[in-house]
């Protein structure tokens, strides 16, 4: 039984201090009456079963509680991911969508290109690294905060507004078919919830360094060659409203949340000069860059 309690998941929107209870608020978004839960509200019926065998009724609850953003609601599941998931891709293609100031304003579709696309490129520099605003981070300043003013300097792939609601809840992972200069580097990739006004509302993110694309035990530098990488984005709930854009956005720091690639294939730990590496992102028939989205309902 306390396996069993243990393994009980809570999904919840970005919250700032030990104790939310009363922040609805997160970033610059608000996200209903329904958002707030208490670290203690969460967590004391389960200490007090576990660690003082007080029936608490937390054993008789859902093993799964999610709060789906843009729903803003709470929701219960018997399972993870919820029954009835279903994972589609989403491609990410040459074109302008006309939505964002940023390096390439690519477009994001279901249908994969079937012809020749021209990749995407861009400069990482470890001196000057692409610096993170909000997102799941502790000690930092968290949230959905807009990242318009960090996708200047990213590549970004946003679809055509939704002709419907969408909710995508469960893992994300994102497949990016990439070149490097340099003999190591990061992929970060990052999920946004975009408005009709413009506003663009992280969702979930994650990162990659490229010398663990195959193995974190054995890692293996690049060699100049095209190679896919997969990007674990973890685990987010979403109601993509209809109207509203999904973005994908592409780039290989944010600074500080993440330490940066020196893009030397050294221990970045122990250097202080790095060199700057110019990153491609391929999208053509033969290497499909995309992002799985886990789609409920």
């Amino acid at each position: 039984e306390r396996v069993r309690a243990a393994q009980k998941m809570t999904i919840g929107p970005w919250t700032h201090g030990p104790d939310f209870a009363d922040n609805r608020v997160v970033g610059e978004v608000d996200f209903g009456p329904e958002a707030p839960l208490g670290f203690l509200e969460a967590r004391m019926p389960w200490f007090d079963y576990c660690l003082k065998g007080i029936e608490t009724g937390i054993m008789d609850s859902a093993p799964v509680r999610l709060f789906v953003m843009g729903r803003n609601t709470w929701r219960d599941a018997d399972s993870w991911p919820v029954p009835g998931t279903r994972y589609v891709k989403w491609h990410m293609r040459g074109g302008l969508s006309g939505s964002a100031r940023s390096l390439n304003d690519g477009r994001l579709t279901e249908a994969a290109s079937e012809m020749d696309e021209s990749p995407d490129s861009y400069v990482y520099d470890p001196r000057d690294p692409v610096r993170g605003k909000g997102g799941n981070t502790l000690g930092l300043a968290n949230g959905p905060y807009d990242q318009r003013p960090m996708e200047e300097r990213c590549l970004t792939y946003t679809s055509e507004p939704m002709e419907r609601d969408m909710e995508v809840t469960g893992p994300v992972r994102c497949v990016v078919h990439g070149l490097s200069t340099a003999k190591d580097t990061d992929w970060v990739v990052r999920l946004c919830d975009v408005s009709p006004d413009g506003f663009s509302r992280p969702v979930c993110d994650g990162i990659l360094r490229a010398r663990y694309r195959n193995s974190l035990q054995h890692p293996e530098l690049l060699d100049g060659t095209v190679a896919q990488c997969e990007v674990d984005l973890w685990a987010t709930s979403n109601l993509f409203k209809k109207g509203h854009r999904i973005r994908v956005t592409v780039t290989s720091s944010c600074f500080p949340r993440w330490d940066r690639n020196m893009n030397t294939g050294g221990d970045n730990a122990r250097e202080s000069e790095g060199v700057a590496a110019v990153n491609t992102v391929f999208h053509d028939a033969l290497r499909p860059s995309h992002i799985v989205l886990p789609v409920v309902g």
